[in-house]
C-alpha cells in the first residue's frame, strides 16, 4: 500500500470499503472510519499546545502508518516531521517526501543498516537511536559507504525497562564516539517512558515522569561538561507530553494516539480527574461494523472480529451507546450484548478500538467521513513494514 494508487479504478466491497462521494451509510464493513472534524480539531490542538511551550513536535508514524495523516498533522497541526519504529516504515515516508525523520529504535542488522544508510539520498534528514557503542560503527561504515550523513541519538532507558542505556556516563562515552565517527553527528537524546503512558492516574504517571526527568538532567549536565549540549531531546505521550513540555529539558515530543484515541488511553485521567477522552481529546478513529444476525434475542452479532482489530488492551467500545455492549470475540465474529433487542440486521456501530496502533496495521484503508458523507479514502500507507 506504500505504492500510489488511483482508487477510482478500484471496486468498493472488494478492493477498497468505500469511495469518495458516496453516502457514509454505503460503506463496506468492517473497515476504520475517520471522523475527519474530530481529527482535525485533536491535530489541531496539539500544534497550537506545542507552539504555545515552545516545543517541536514530531508525530508518532508507528500508530497510523499513514502519509496522509501525517501531512495532515504537518499543514494543520505544525508536526515538524515523523518518528518510526521500523527502517521500512521510516522509508515509505521518506519515498513520500517526508524530510525530517527519526527512527526512534536501534538498527543493528546489516542489510537494514545499508538501508537506513541509503535513506538521505531522498532528501530526508535521518536520525536513529543507539543504546551500544558498537552500533556507532557500523552506521558509520554503511555512511560512509553512500557518502551520506545520518544523525544520531543516544536513548536512555528512563523506565521502560526496554532499550536504552541508564548510566550517565554511558550516554557520555557513546555520545562521544558518535561525535568521533565519520559521516554520523550527535543530534540528541531519546528519553520516551513509554511503560507509564497508561497508568490511569495522573499522579502515577507524574511520580514516573519526574524519575525520568530526573535522568535526563543528569544526563544533560554529563553531555554539556564535554562540549556535546544535544541539540534535540526527544520524548513525550499522549499520556504525559505536559509532563515533558514543563520539565525544561525536552524540547521535542513524540505523542501520537492523541489525533485519533483509543478506549485504553481514553481511560486515563487528567489533572482534574476526568478521562482523557472527555475533554482533553475526542474519539477520531472508529472500527465500523455492520449486524449480520440477531438469532439470539439477547444478542447481536457483527462482522468485526479479531481479523479486524487488536485486543491486547481490552476489547472496543461502541461509541455513543450505552444499551449495547461488545463483550467477546472470534476470527471473524464480534458479540454486542443486546437486552433489550434495539438492534436490527445490518444496523452499523461504531466502535472504538481498545488499541489504535495495531488495530490501523491491520486494515488497507481509512476511509475519511465528514458528516454523513464520505470524503476521503487514505491507505495504511506503511501497512506490513515491520521489519
Amino acid at each position: 500500500m506504500n505504492r500510489p494508487v488511483n482508487i477510482t479504478q478500484l471496486e468498493v466491497g472488494y478492493d477498497i470499503p468505500a469511495l469518495p462521494g458516496m453516502a457514509a451509510s454505503e460503506i463496506q464493513t468492517p473497515c476504520l472510519i475517520l471522523d475527519l472534524d474530530a481529527l482535525e480539531r485533536n491535530v489541531k490542538k496539539m500544534g497550537d499546545y506545542a507552539r504555545a511551550h515552545g516545543m517541536r513536535h514530531r508525530a508518532h508514524g508507528k500508530m497510523h502508518k499513514s502519509v496522509d495523516v501525517l501531512k495532515l498533522q504537518i499543514e494543520l497541526g505544525g508536526a515538524v516531521g515523523v518518528c518510526c519504529q521500523k527502517v521500512s516504515e521510516a522509508e515509505v515516508f521518506a519515498r513520500a517526501g517526508i524530510k525530517d525523520i527519526l527512527v526512534s529504535n536501534q538498527v543493528r542488522d546489516p542489510a537494514k543498516i545499508d538501508q537506513l544508510a541509503r535513506m538521505p539520498q531522498h532528501g530526508c534528514r535521518v536520525i536513529v537511536c543507539v543504546d551500544d557503542i558498537e552500533n556507532v560503527a557500523e552506521l558509520s561504515e554503511a555512511a560512509q559507504r553512500y557518502g551520506t550523513t545520518l544523525e544520531v541519538f543516544v536513548e536512555i532507558d528512563c523506565g521502560a525497562g526496554r532499550c536504552g542505556v541508564t548510566k550517565s556516563e554511558d550516554v557520555v562515552a557513546i555520545a562521544k564516539a558518535i561525535d568521533a565517527a565519520p559521516n554520523l553527528k550527535f543530534a540528541g537524546l531519546q528519553a520516551y517512558q513509554g511503560a507509564m503512558q497508561h497508568i490511569e492516574s495522573y499522579e502515577g504517571r507524574k511520580e514516573k515522569l519526574d524519575a525520568a526527568i530526573a535522568m535526563v538532567k543528569d544526563a544533560v549536565a554529563a553531555l554539556e561538561k564535554v562540549g556535546l549540549k544535544p541539540e534535540l531531546v526527544s520524548g513525550g505521550g499522549t499520556g504525559s507530553y505536559y509532563f515533558e513540555s514543563a520539565s525544561g529539558v525536552y524540547n521535542e515530543l513524540q505523542a501520537g494516539s492523541y489525533a485519533f484515541m483509543d478506549a485504553d488511553y481514553g481511560r486515563i485521567k487528567d489533572k482534574d480527574g476526568n478521562r482523557i477522552d472527555q475533554g482533553e481529546w475526542e474519539n477520531a478513529l472508529f472500527i465500523l461494523t455492520s449486524v449480520m444476525s440477531h438469532a439470539k434475542a439477547d444478542k447481536a452479532i457483527v462482522d468485526a472480529g479479531l481479523k479486524a482489530q487488536s485486543v491486547d488492551s481490552g476489547l472496543p467500545v461502541v461509541f455513543g451507546r450505552t444499551d449495547v455492549k461488545y463483550i467477546k470475540c472470534s476470527d471473524e465474529h464480534g458479540v454486542v450484548e443486546d437486552p433489550t433487542g434495539a438492534l436490527n440486521v445490518n444496523d452499523k456501530l461504531k466502535l472504538v478500538p481498545g488499541h489504535c496502533d495495531p488495530t490501523c496495521n491491520v486494515h488497507d484503508w481509512y476511509v475519511g467521513v465528514r458528516g454523513d458523507k464520505v470524503e476521503a479514502v487514505w491507505p495504511v500507507s506503511a501497512r506490513g513494514k515491520a521489519y
